[in-house]
């Protein structure tokens, strides 16, 4: 189940399940930018979860969609496959082309977060 299959669409809608945890059709068409239809919305929702990405419960009469992994496990997974495509697997690859633009931007404190998180992995490679 990867991420990057999603339409344009689809990773608009998946990201408003993320965003509220659990939603109808109704509350995600609320949600999503430009003017789209409902049954359009209703229809992305059913392939979603056709695809796996999502299942609906019942709650009366209408479905309540929900998100069947979690977002760090969904967020793990598309950040594998981006540094696998783009940078040939290579995490230093793919850190090096965030802190190259945008190194000026970081904060102390994600500075020292990153810091922190480097000094943990060099502890676990030993």
């Amino acid at each position: 189940m990867s991420h990057t299959a999603l339409t344009k669409r689809e990773r608009q809608i998946m990201d408003v399940l993320y965003r509220m945890g659990r939603a109808t059709a109704a509350d995600v068409l609320a949600a999503l930018p430009g003017t789209p239809h409902y049954s359009t919305v209703r229809t992305q929702l059913r392939v979603l979860e056709e695809k796996g990405h999502v299942r609906h419960e019942s709650d009366g009469l209408r479905y309540v969609y929900v998100p069947t992994l979690a977002r760090h496990t969904a967020r793990k997974a598309a950040l594998r496959h981006l540094v696998d495509t783009f940078f040939e697997g290579s995490a230093a690859g793919a850190v090096s082309a965030l802190l190259g633009r945008d190194a000026g931007r970081l904060s102390e404190d994600e500075l020292d977060r990153i810091e922190a998180l480097l000094k943990s992995a060099r502890r676990e490679e030993k």
